[in-house]
């Protein structure tokens, strides 16, 4: 399991699977039940541009499959469990989600998938930029020239 960091460092310009960290976010406990939230450049290390969240994944089917030139995001397994593959063109790691108090941060030039879904799992996913179709790197022998050349 990665380092649990609140406060991230200022983002770097080269990028490994070593960039990427768990996030732990506020946990408010009550009987009634508990309560966790983020905020923008206090638990998330960029401005959240854009938040989508990913549901009803079928047995065995993955998402992402993909790498980013620019954009940065923080994946939250709201409801169940999931895991993420990163990879960044030399080392890999896996990282298992299954809290909602905690968020997986993955840098830009990281090629992410995330996989086994549990049954009803919810992943939330808050992005550092809008949709933009030529920020993907969707061919793995392209995304491992970019980072030859870094």
């Amino acid at each position: 399991m990665p380092v649990i960091r609140t406060n991230l460092p200022p983002i770097q310009t080269s990028r490994t699977v070593y960039d990427a960290a768990i996030i732990q976010f506020p946990k408010i406990l009550d009987d009634r039940g508990n309560l966790t939230f983020v905020e923008a450049r206090r638990h998330i290390p960029f401005d959240i541009q854009r938040v989508y969240w990913i549901y009803d994944v079928p047995g065995g089917e993955s998402r992402g499959s993909h790498a980013y030139r620019e954009l940065q995001e923080v994946i939250i397994a709201l409801s169940g469990s999931l895991e993420v593959f990163l990879d960044d063109g030399m080392a890999q790691k896996t990282i298992m989600l299954n809290r909602a108090y905690y968020g997986l941060y993955v840098p830009n030039m990281i090629w992410r998938q995330m996989k086994n879904f549990s049954t009803n799992a919810v992943a939330l996913v808050l992005a550092s930029l809008p949709y933009a179709v030529d920020d993907y790197i969707r061919e793995y022998p392209e995304f491992q020239r970019m980072n030859r050349i870094r």
